[in-house]
């Protein structure tokens, strides 16, 4: 094919993925009120899945010692105010929301598209080695957004709702701002835990290796604290360590998904001489 003619096929792939992303869109603009106080809304509320985690968690600690006490890490209120300053505001709040769920929904079936469009052009032994990329891809953005939504998104607004400089000034958030931090926090995990897709392709090309990555250990440590300090702006270092440790548990898998391309790029150079 000629480049342009590879161009209409990108073309068509990426049409086919946008519609199916756009009717996950239009049923999420028909349903909006379910998905609005049921999801979008459900982290403000102190009977959400992480509050009531975190309330059993400060009981079990204060079980082993009693330097925690049983309420410690209860949430007994979240006051969230959110407002309107536009005339379209809601509207757009609605239509937005209801693209950022479609896109959200329809990344499986868009990596999809985009594999079919590169396959033609793998040998036969690059088909097979990332034969199952669709489905790996797919299922850690799926467990990013899950942790995001179910982890770093609450712990956010618990903090930010209740930080104030002054008990003059009232917390009033926009509509826009809300849904943009929630979905910033949410992508933004389900981009980070693509970590072993990247290291599988950047292994796979010989640039990266298993030994560096055990030798650039401590950096990573490093690096993943920060990330833990910034993602999750509470003071709390119990709250911080529960976003660092799967994120530290992500880099070590991925130290492993390294050491399994070079142990079969080996065995594959054995089996050639």
């Amino acid at each position: 094919m000629s480049f342009f003619g590879h161009l209409e096929a990108l073309r068509w792939h990426l049409i086919r993925a946008a519609a199916f992303i756009l009717v996950f869109a239009i049923l999420a603009f028909i349903y909006f009120n379910n998905i609005f106080y049921g999801i979008i809304m459900a982290p403000t509320r102190t009977d959400f899945w992480t509050y009531r985690m975190m309330c059993s968690m400060g009981v079990h600690l204060h079980n082993l010692t009693s330097y925690f006490s049983a309420d410690s890490f209860c949430v007994k209120s979240i006051k969230i105010k959110l407002i309107n300053t536009e005339l379209a505001g809601q509207f757009n709040l609605q239509l937005n929301s209801s693209i950022m769920i479609g896109l959200i929904l329809g990344i499986p079936y868009l990596l999809f598209e985009i594999w079919r469009f590169i396959r033609p052009a793998l040998h036969e032994k690059e088909r097979k080695a990332a034969s199952g990329f669709v489905f790996y891809s797919s299922f850690l953005f799926a467990l990013g957004v899950l942790f995001g939504y179910y982890v770093i998104t609450p712990l956010s607004i618990r903090f930010f709702a209740s930080y104030t400089v002054s008990d003059s000034i009232e917390n009033l958030f926009s509509t826009d701002s809300f849904i943009s931090s929630e979905t910033m926090l949410t992508l933004l995990a389900g981009l980070v835990f693509q970590l072993p897709i990247v290291v599988y392709i950047l292994a796979s090309l010989g640039i990266l290796t298993p030994k560096f990555m055990r030798d650039k250990r401590r950096y990573a440590i490093i690096i993943v604290l920060i990330l833990a300090a910034i993602i999750t702006p509470s003071p709390d270092a119990l709250t911080m360590m529960v976003v660092a440790l799967p994120l530290y548990v992500l880099y070590e898998f991925s130290i492993w998904v390294a050491a399994f391309v070079q142990r079969r790029k080996k065995r594959d150079e054995l089996m050639i001489t």
